[in-house]
């Protein structure tokens, strides 16, 4: 399982290095779909998200003084290279790598999250489209709906709605429905609220707008 996990995060980690290779250096600067940061600020944070340990995490929560926004504030400035260039090569560096936060505060599925969801951050914003594969946004779908808000999942919106899978066999939930492509619910897991306007259902009626 640990194995196919980690395959599948390499593979969005590589199309992602692949599709940002096509970018000119200014479209870097362009406002992501992850509120207060760019293109170039997510490329940062991813690899920084890359390069963590479960050591590496508890240093860097003490340093932010237990701040989650503050943590990831450095990450993307740890990660940012000087130019658009070099935070690239950093990216492909890091495409093979298989560590992360200790399982009992971010089980491995979160690795899965962190790639499609901040992938379409950046393809979103500068129109490139990309076809994910269900293997990764299933799983990343079920963490999502199962983790604590106050620790970046959507598990009070999945209390209260059934999510519908149009586009892959995935039901979750016994409330009124949410349906939609796997994707736009998981955005919208993640607390993406534009994913919203790509849902339908008698479930939208319970959620802000």
């Amino acid at each position: 399982m640990s194995d196919d996990v980690w395959d599948l995060v390499r593979t969005e980690r590589r199309a992602l290095v692949a599709d940002l290779a096509t970018l000119p250096a200014e479209q870097w600067e362009t406002p992501s779909l992850a509120q207060g940061w760019t293109v170039h600020d997510v490329a940062g944070h991813l690899v920084t998200n890359a390069r963590v340990t479960p050591f590496g995490l508890v240093v860097a929560m003490a340093r932010a003084k237990g701040d989650f926004d503050r943590q990831n504030d450095a990450g993307v400035a740890a990660g940012r290279g000087d130019s658009p260039a070099q935070t690239l090569e950093r990216l492909r560096a890091v495409t093979d790598r298989r560590t992360g936060p200790p399982t009992w505060l971010a089980p491995l599925e979160s690795r899965l999250v962190e790639e499609v969801a901040h992938g379409e951050d950046i393809r979103g914003a500068v129109g490139i489209s990309r076809d994910y594969p269900t293997a990764a946004v299933v799983p990343a779908i079920r963490y999502q709906a199962r983790t604590k808000d106050s620790l970046g999942g959507g598990r009070s919106l999945a209390e209260r709605v059934t999510l519908v899978c149009e586009d892959a066999d995935l039901r979750l939930g016994d409330g009124p429905e949410l349906r939609g492509s796997a994707l736009a619910l998981l955005m919208v897991l993640t607390g993406r609220r534009h994913a919203l306007e790509s849902l339908h259902g008698p479930g939208l009626a319970l959620l802000d707008p």
